[in-house]
């Protein structure tokens, strides 16, 4: 190494490359938009299983040789059809989807790094064609051995999207349980969220119009190819304006920062807040719409104990959650006063491409998987599937009305869940994470973690609805 400085800092350069790459890929690809579920970004998925099948063959061969002669012009050309493919990558996912300002910082931060290293290999490859041609073995001590993990993982995340891209191509597009009603115009609010940007889509591809309430129209407007209107406050809204279905999810995540007395004004503006200023928008409209479509959640309940099984009719819960629900609810109740039909859903955890479930099974493709705490707590789950064919039924059905436990009628203990996904995923359940350190440092958060309600969704199963996914087992094959 110390007769090659071109190659130490060159390697160097690729380490920090591989570093950064894997940090994208798992935070940015898999946990926040969850690409490998995504029917959009199935070209994206297949640019990316193509460049990372040569990242693999690259960094395995720098790892452990020195291309000399006519090989070093074969590198050379592989970095060229690597470039390539990396411009035309983000020319995909740009028309595919609008990329948070932390992601692309990241990718400006890789395409620099990136043009470093080619600069600094691209002179020592220069050196090495001058030889005979050969592949001649270099010994680079752990470095080495860290590029050949490198290429293992950067493989592995290319196979991976390579059959998420034909899987979604087996499949084709999932069905639109909005298409062939009578034509709608929408106005929904929260239609950036995980829930609400398949809404708007399926709303959009089926025909319907739609108007969507987002904290930064311009995402959103990008988000749906300005086949949707963005505003920004409902003041932009003109009183003669005419919606026959209102749907309401806007709120920030409760999961995330600790519920300090700050982050629980901030939950509860998010709601409550929303869903005033939405009802006096509706006091004042001329044309009332026939339907308000209200998400809750089953957080209404509070912690309970497994045994107790919870019905429409059970009685609100303690704590923050409870209370945050409570209010949300009570806070839309009186659109009913004004003869439109509202249905409340209090949705238990949505399971789906994005949302909870990649970020509870990334530690099991980690191979980390396992309970936490007890295990015992109850998960009261939901596909979002699911929650889509319920609010298209509660456009047209007008003999849903009221409050219903928008759940799947299987609810499964923590342990239960990792089990199947373990086994599903093909991955050791071993690891057991403690309650009271967690419970420490996310104070009253902590139970979105280590408790939970055994909900059952009575109302809607006597309105004869039908889950596509009744069981874990079946959600997490079409989801894992």
């Amino acid at each position: 190494m110390a007769e090659l400085p071109l190659l130490h800092w060159a390697i160097t350069l690729l380490l920090f490359q591989g570093f950064l790459g894997a940090l994208d890929t798992l935070y940015h690809h898999e946990l926040t938009v969850a690409l490998p579920q995504r029917h959009s970004a199935r070209l994206e998925l297949t640019i990316h299983a193509v460049r990372s099948c040569f990242y693999g063959v690259l960094f395995l061969g720098i790892a452990h040789v020195a291309f000399q002669g006519v090989w070093a012009i074969v590198v050379a050309v592989l970095f060229a059809l690597e470039i390539g493919l990396t411009l035309w990558d983000f020319v995909v996912e740009d028309r595919s989807r609008k990329l948070p300002a932390v992601e692309r910082i990241m990718h400006t931060v890789l395409a620099i790094n990136a043009g470093a290293f080619f600069a600094l290999y691209g002179t020592q490859l220069l050196e090495w064609s001058r030889f005979p041609s050969s592949l001649a073995a270099i010994d680079l001590g752990w470095q080495g051995w860290l590029l050949t993990l490198f290429a293992v993982g950067v493989t592995a995340s290319g196979i991976r999207d390579g059959l998420a891209a034909l899987r979604m191509q087996r499949k084709g597009l999932p069905p639109n349980p909005f298409a062939g009603t009578a034509y709608k115009q929408v106005l929904v609010t929260g239609g950036t969220g995980f829930i609400g940007e398949a809404l708007v889509s399926q709303l959009l591809d089926a025909g319907h119009t739609v108007t969507v309430l987002a904290r930064d129209p311009l995402r959103a407007a990008y988000l749906f190819d300005g086949r949707a209107r963005c505003v920004r406050e409902l003041g932009k809204l003109g009183y003669g304006e005419r919606y026959d279905v209102v749907i309401n999810l806007a709120g920030a995540p409760v999961a995330g920062p600790r519920w300090s007395a700050r982050r629980q004004a901030q939950l509860l503006a998010s709601r409550v807040a929303t869903t005033e200023a939405l009802l006096d928008w509706l006091k004042h409209a001329v044309h009332k719409p026939t339907v308000w479509i209200q998400a809750s959640a089953i957080g209404y309940y509070g912690v309970r104990d497994g045994s107790e099984l919870l019905d429409e009719t059970a009685s609100k819960g303690k704590g923050f959650m409870a209370e945050l629900c409570a209010r949300w609810e009570a806070a839309a109740q009186p659109a009913a006063a004004m003869s439109v039909r509202q249905v409340v859903l209090r949705l238990g955890i949505v399971f789906g491409p994005g949302g909870a479930l990649p970020a509870l099974l990334m530690p099991l493709r980690l191979g980390f998987g396992g309970r936490m705490g007890e295990g015992r707590q109850v998960m009261s789950w939901v596909h979002r599937d699911d929650v889509l064919q319920v609010m298209a039924r509660a456009m047209d059905d007008s003999s849903l009305s009221g409050t219903y436990n928008l759940v799947a009628p299987e609810p499964v203990s923590q342990a239960q869940f990792v089990e199947a996904a373990g086994a599903l995923l093909k991955r050791p359940v071993w690891l057991n994470i403690p309650a009271a350190p967690v419970r420490l440092l996310a104070g009253e958060m902590a139970e979105l973690f280590f408790d939970g309600q055994r909900v059952q969704p009575t109302r809607l199963q006597q309105a004869g609805h039908c889950f596509k996914y009744p069981t874990l087992a079946s959600a997490l094959r079409d989801l894992a």
